[in-house]
């Protein structure tokens, strides 16, 4: 049996995306579900097209608003050449493949404590409104791969 598959208690892991959704609609579907720590995905949080979802504005928002602790996350994020090659050839097969393949690389799972994932209500966040098309999914489901008892709840 893998080891990282012993019985842990389950893992309730949201995953959310900021696009298409005002200040209040992103912070209610969090309050609603009662996320404790936001987990930023993002490879350039900080970017202009952020608006209200700026990295260094989050944990401000995110502790004032609902008692909510912020983690960056690079580990998670995708390299600017995937998403450039993603951007030019729009071949998702080849994205999820390449993207797949770097969290292996970067041996993502040894990163992470499934302890702590288990004792938090956690979200990933991307800005993808969808999650389809988004690494956050890809991300998710990696770790559902490889840990039991992973439920995966996209807010949308």
């Amino acid at each position: 049996m893998n080891p990282s598959r012993r019985d842990y208690p389950a893992i309730e892991l949201f995953t959310i995306g900021f696009t298409q959704k005002s200040a209040e609609q992103f912070f209610g579907l969090l309050a609603q579900h009662h996320v404790t720590v936001l987990v930023d995905i993002r490879l350039k949080p900080d970017s202009q097209l952020s608006g209200f979802a700026k990295g260094r504005d989050l944990p401000f928002f995110l502790g004032r608003l609902l008692h909510c602790d912020y983690q960056h996350m690079p580990l998670m994020a995708p390299t600017a050449e995937i998403l450039d090659r993603y951007r030019t050839d729009h071949s998702w097969e080849s994205y999820e493949r390449a993207f797949t393949r770097l969290l292996a690389e970067r041996d993502l799972m040894a990163h992470l404590d499934q302890n702590w994932w288990a004792a938090h209500r956690a979200c990933l966040l991307c800005s993808e409104h969808e999650p389809d098309h988004c690494h956050r999914r890809l991300v998710a489901e990696y770790m559902a791969q490889h840990w039991a008892a992973v439920r995966i709840r996209h807010l949308i």
